[in-house]
């Protein structure tokens, strides 16, 4: 015997860039209980490319006014994420919205306001969240196997041709949510307050990291194109400052790492794709500080059809991983403390 297929969950697209193109639509089509039901693009042509099985439009209104959409996922630029929440969960939609979800963390705390007014689930789509070795690796840290926490180095950056091919692209438009910060540094935060967040000795009452100093290359535009952000923790009783160390960078060279030190071993992130790992092999490295070393391995997987699993089975009420909004609002106030630090900064 087999089980029955859940009932599908309807997801309705405002945008069809490239994630939503190379990523979520695929992953929606191949989610088990989801179908993509409708799509509004600012080309339509691109919106139908998507395959919905309903309406292809211009109107991303119509999307959220289509009694046949259950969940709404937003892919548009930066600033557009706030408004369109807002209106969406308005509607009585759930949401499913690209990262950052806001633009600071006062837009954060508004949209959440929101989903917890209109009883909606609001999901931001940080996919990495989703993966089996991120979430094996928050498991350790809150197991204690890394013991105390006492350095993080977190890294993202890319290669993009922001003086030629990618000139006009809309991440160099401070008005639009544009720099590296929002973009990638997103991800290196996440990561850190991921690892602070789940250290079981610092409590219910854990500190907050405290940003020291950040330098910032701003490009022509205006926009941050890469950055380093130096932050602490301080905590009571026996255990010593943790430090910890944000890259992020559009522009330069690809790199992804995430390092972390314990006070009983270490860990790092495997393959060079620490935020990044979709369908190819990943894995774990802990090394005792007795030296010991061993490797876990995780195999191929697709994050993005997993989040999508996950978020329509909460939608139908049943269990699933979803990133919870305390995390959310914990980055957006990381990163509204990076920019406020940002005092030196080198062109």
């Amino acid at each position: 015997m087999t089980s029955a297929a859940p009932s599908p969950i309807r997801f309705g697209f405002l945008g069809a860039g490239g994630i939503a193109r190379e990523a979520l639509a695929p992953a929606v089509h191949r989610a088990r209980g989801a179908t993509l039901q409708a799509v509004a693009a600012r080309d339509v042509t691109r919106a139908r490319s998507l395959e919905p099985a309903g309406n292809a439009c211009q109107d991303y209104a119509a999307v959220l006014a289509d009694p046949e959409v259950d969940v709404v996922y937003i892919s548009l630029s930066n600033e557009s994420h706030r408004p369109w929440t807002l209106a969406a969960l308005a509607a009585g939609k759930h949401v499913l919205c690209e990262k950052p979800l806001g633009l600071d963390a006062d837009e954060v705390a508004e949209m959440t306001a929101a989903a917890q007014a209109a009883d909606r689930l609001l999901v931001e789509a940080f996919w990495y969240r989703w993966h089996p070795r991120t979430r094996r690796f928050a498991e350790l840290v809150a197991q204690g196997a890394l013991g105390g926490i006492l350095q993080i180095e977190s890294t993202f950056s890319f290669l993009g041709d922001f003086e030629g091919a990618d000139a006009h692209n809309f991440r160099l438009e401070p008005e639009r949510g544009g720099g590296a910060q929002y973009d990638v540094g997103c991800y290196a935060l996440s990561g850190i307050e991921l690892t602070f967040a789940n250290e079981p000795l610092t409590g219910p009452a854990r500190a907050v990291p405290v940003v020291d100093r950040v330098e910032s290359r701003i490009g022509s535009t205006g926009v941050d194109l890469a950055s380093t952000a130096w932050l602490h923790l301080d905590r009571d009783g026996d255990l010593p400052t943790a430090t910890a160390v944000a890259r992020f960078g559009m522009g330069v060279p690809d790199t992804q790492e995430f390092r972390l030190s314990g006070t009983e071993a270490n860990l790092s992130f495997g393959s060079g794709d620490a935020f990044t790992s979709w369908n190819t092999p990943s894995w774990l490295e802990i090394r005792s500080r007795s030296g010991q070393a061993h490797r876990e391995e995780f195999a191929p997987v697709d994050p993005y059809q997993v989040m999508v699993e996950a978020v329509a089975a909460r939608v139908r009420g049943e269990d699933g991983f979803v990133v919870d909004l305390d995390h959310s609002a914990a980055v957006a106030r990381l990163s509204d403390a990076v920019r406020a630090a940002r005092s030196v900064v080198t062109n």
